[in-house]
């Protein structure tokens, strides 16, 4: 333990306590309050469908989700009981760096990663939802430190264990997003632009750790290898193969920009500042040169894509992580008098900022949307967090109608995903224009002839198409949802009979599948055609 005569004022303070419990309360009532988010809900069906990997994303996060569900049952508590895991995980990994990193200061700075890093809207959001990215920055982040336990120093060679540990987490880390890509570049660029590391390139061992981490991810190449490659051709033609177009110069600063800001004005300024810090040990001269070359390769790269194809902040999650602990160090007084330091600002902007945004965000998702005090359009995919119970409910009673159990269809992935999730119903399918998992589970035979209740809203209309494929529909019913009186959307309930589930399962993949006019299904036919 440090010196209390140098010990942060921030982190003593009766406010900073305050803000830490704050955090924790908005983390928790969140955890339990929230309704899934459509994406939530959808990787938690993924678990009821457990396979080898999916059409989105690789299928650890699910393949967890689907052992968590087995065990506990359907609850938000159970659903995002996996993120207080890794959370803690995470955090016990900090407290390791920061030990080696800082020695006798390591507590003072271990907290100071802890408000730094759930301060920043990036990582209060990220982490606490129950998407594939809590796993992934987990595990990211344990093999960037097993990156650097590995390296050689000048008077140690390379360790071998190390290497396979660094390999297997990026396999992990692989096996929840394909972003992990941006890490391993990452890693080998650490010793690509530093001399005395390239002699690990001629260590037969780097390329053991390689090959185990593509061992790992072998579930994900044999399920593309059975489907035609298609998860991978989703993510080519989202970035490398997008459809030409002029060159958007602005991209990467629109990029940088709204990285900056969704990663924390205070983060920022810490991030800056740590990379001109000296470094005050061995481990930490290695750790520095890791984290810096891990966040540049995958700012730089994603910066550059950005000028051909459209590129979203959270694809730069990566980056940052071990940053964190070197962030610490700008927050630690050198001097006893540490008052009027820019720290000590940057520190009370970083307070007020992320709590502000913790606060709103909370209230978003689980109280109310804040767009829906202005209007019914706007932000469709916060206002699907709403009125399920209410849906069910017509549902249920609409279903009592037929002899034996109806299809429940709903016209994107998203309602179907929430709609499964709120019935405890794994069965539920969404027919619609965009590619999703939903059509890699169509069972044409099981869907053929049979009665069905279909959903859409406004932001995935119900549309001709749609009817077309019943022998007869009944016409719609209007289903509200509200909030404290506010209206927050609508949706519309068709009972449709003599489904028309095509001649093979393969019929939502074809040019000739009735719904695949639109790649979103955000608009009808009629709209989008001459």
């Amino acid at each position: 333990m440090g010196s209390s005569r140098f010990r942060s004022p921030f982190l003593r303070s009766p406010v900073a306590l305050i803000v830490v419990l704050m955090l924790a309360g908005l983390r928790l009532w969140f955890w339990g309050a929230a309704f899934p988010n459509p994406d939530e809900a959808y990787y938690w069906l993924w678990g009821q469908h457990l396979d080898g990997s999916y059409f989105d994303h690789p299928p650890l996060p699910a393949w967890i989700q689907g052992v968590f569900a087995a065990g506990l049952g359907r609850s938000n508590g159970v659903l995002r009981l996996p993120n207080v895991l890794s959370n803690g995980l995470l955090l016990a990994l900090y407290g390791r760096i920061c030990q080696q990193l800082y020695g006798a200061r390591a507590q003072e700075s271990w907290g100071t990663v802890l408000w730094l890093l759930f301060t920043s809207p990036l990582f209060f959001l990220f982490l606490a939802i129950a998407w594939q990215d809590h796993w992934l920055i987990l595990f990211g982040t344990t093999a960037g430190y097993c990156w650097v336990q590995a390296l050689p120093t000048e008077t140690a060679s390379p360790k071998k264990n190390w290497l396979y540990a660094t390999g297997f987490c990026l396999g992990l880390a692989a096996l929840c997003k394909y972003l992990a890509v941006f890490l391993a570049l990452g890693c080998l660029g650490a010793i690509a632009t530093y001399r005395p590391w390239w002699r690990l390139f001629r260590n037969p061992h780097l390329y053991g750790a390689g090959g185990l981490g593509l061992a790992v991810t072998t579930p994900v190449w044999v399920w593309n290898a059975h489907h035609d490659w298609a998860s991978f051709q989703f993510y080519l033609g989202r970035s490398v193969q997008a459809e030409p177009s002029s060159i958007q110069w602005f991209g990467p600063i629109f990029f940088l920009l709204l990285s900056g800001l969704i990663l924390g004005p205070a983060q920022g300024w810490a991030a800056a500042k740590a990379l001109r810090q000296a470094p005050q040990n061995s481990f930490a001269q290695v750790y520095g040169r890791v984290a810096i070359a891990v966040a540049l390769t995958s700012t730089v790269s994603l910066a550059l894509l950005s000028l051909k194809a459209p590129v979203l902040y959270y694809w730069n999650i990566l980056a940052y992580p071990l940053l964190f602990p070197l962030m610490a160090g700008v927050f630690l007084p050198k001097t006893a008098e540490p008052r009027h330091r820019p720290w000590v600002r940057a520190a009370r902007t970083a307070q007020g900022f992320g709590l502000f945004v913790a606060v709103a965000l909370v209230i978003h998702y689980a109280v109310i949307p804040w767009s829906a005090w202005f209007g019914e359009a706007g932000d469709d995919d916060t206002r699907m967090l709403y009125g399920w119970p209410t849906v069910a409910a017509h549902i249920q009673t609409q279903g009592d109608a037929f002899a034996t159990d109806p299809l429940l269809l709903t016209t994107d992935y998203r309602s179907a995903s929430a709609l499964a999730y709120q019935l405890n119903d794994p069965t539920v399918m969404a027919i619609s224009g965009r590619i999703d998992q939903f059509d890699f589970w169509y069972d044409a035979s099981a869907l053929e002839g049979r009665g069905a209740l279909l959903l859409g809203d406004r932001w995935h209309p119900i549309c001709p198409a749609h009817l077309a494929m019943f022998d007869r529909t009944s016409a719609p019913i209007e289903i509200p949802v509200q909030r404290f009186g506010v209206l927050i959307k609508r949706y519309q309930l068709v009972v449709g009979y003599g489904f028309h589930a095509g001649d093979s399962d393969d019929y939502p993949l074809r040019p000739d599948y009735p719904l695949a006019f639109t790649t979103d299904g955000e608009q009808c036919r009629a709209e989008v055609m001459p």
